[in-house]
């Protein structure tokens, strides 16, 4: 090889090895978005989805850690009710929501409607939630008295 080409060759890698470096920098300096921040956009969409009404007994947004567990025990006076429930989360997110014998899967991402479930309390509501990927979520429910 002629040193001219040899000039040529180092130039054109010391080129390109200054632009690696000054992607990787760039992609490390972008700015994050910080996780209080994420866990109040979900509460926020959440509120959004179930928000409260004049006729409902109860509603709470609870933050869950990943792939965890937790158990909401509320005292009620003995009817029939309607528990709306719904989450937000990251990409791919679910929850395993529980009331007794029946349970459902939700999806805490994308398009989401709250669930509703038809059940009949005497003296407390139990409810299971169930973290099936990691990362928090925010969880979300209503409980109204169903009409007569």
């Amino acid at each position: 090889m002629s040193g001219e080409r040899e000039r040529g060759v180092v130039l054109y890698g010391l080129t390109a090895l200054i632009l690696t470096v000054g992607v990787g920098w760039w992609w490390r300096a972008a700015p994050r978005q910080a996780p209080a921040d994420r866990l109040a956009d979900w509460r926020h969409s959440a509120e959004q989805l179930l928000p409260d009404t004049g006729d409902q007994e109860l509603a709470d947004t609870l933050a869950l850690d990943g792939e965890g567990g937790h158990e909401e025990v509320v005292d009620v006076e003995e009817g029939a009710f309607r528990i709306a429930v719904v989450c937000a989360g990251a990409d791919g997110s679910r929850v395993r929501v529980g009331i007794g014998e029946s349970g459902r899967g939700l999806r805490c991402s994308g398009s989401r409607t709250p669930e509703i479930f038809s059940v009949g309390l005497s003296t407390r509501l139990r409810l299971q939630v169930a973290v099936e990927s990691p990362g928090p979520v925010v969880f979300r429910y209503a409980l109204q008295r169903s009409p007569a």
